[in-house]
């Protein structure tokens, strides 16, 4: 038996699910969630108790991994819906910001135009079911970062899109400029010392 999808599922208040066929649909005050489990699986859903289990038909390897699987990512659709998911993402860098017009997160990494005249903005469409709020828009320094809070109630649409924005330009070593993630560590090195010192 699955260490993970043995385990039961509470749904809090608020949360309405239903089962249908392969289908689980998970709504509460954050938003809607549907997902259809695998074959191998079996989802049941006990309203006076309110807790979901999941089962599997059979012990091969592949039934094994479904089973934790389908588990794990009811339990995120339930905790997403009645709580969300979200990433603080930090743009150090003077000048470095970021900018929300619509749906669209334009962020701007420092790169330059042609010639070097222009700085140049990655334009970012923010996806369906994703909140972007702009805490600080523009980097003061390298102790003073641009500030954007994603949030959603998908805990993978968050993710990707996070990365999205942060593949934009990630945290180089040397000055630790680019965006990372809030509590990321970014390993530090030293530049390197002037030719002419002994």
């Amino acid at each position: 038996m699955s260490r993970i999808g043995k385990l039961p599922i509470a749904v809090p208040g608020g949360v309405t699910v239903k089962i249908q066929g392969r289908d689980v649909s998970v709504s509460g005050p954050k938003g809607q969630a549907v997902w259809a489990f695998p074959e191998t699986a079996g989802v049941a859903f006990d309203d006076s108790a309110k807790l979901i289990t999941v089962t599997r038909t059979d012990d091969r390897k592949q039934s094994r991994a479904n089973h934790g699987l389908t588990r794990a990512l009811i339990a995120n659709m339930v905790e997403g819906v009645s709580k969300g998911f979200e990433r603080r993402l930090l743009i150090y860098g003077t000048g470095y910001g970021c900018n929300l017009s619509g749906k669209t997160l334009q962020v701007n990494a420092g790169f330059m135009g042609r010639g070097g005249k222009d700085k140049y903005q990655f334009s970012l469409d923010v996806p369906a079911g994703v909140e972007v709020t702009i805490e600080v828009p523009t980097a003061r320094g390298e102790t003073d970062p641009a500030k954007l809070l994603i949030r959603g109630c998908d805990k993978q649409v968050v993710g990707q899109f996070a990365a999205v924005v942060r593949k934009v330009r990630p945290p180089e070593p040397y000055k630790g400029k680019g965006v990372r993630y809030e509590g990321e560590h970014v390993r530090r090195k030293q530049g390197k010392a002037l030719a002419g010192a002994r």
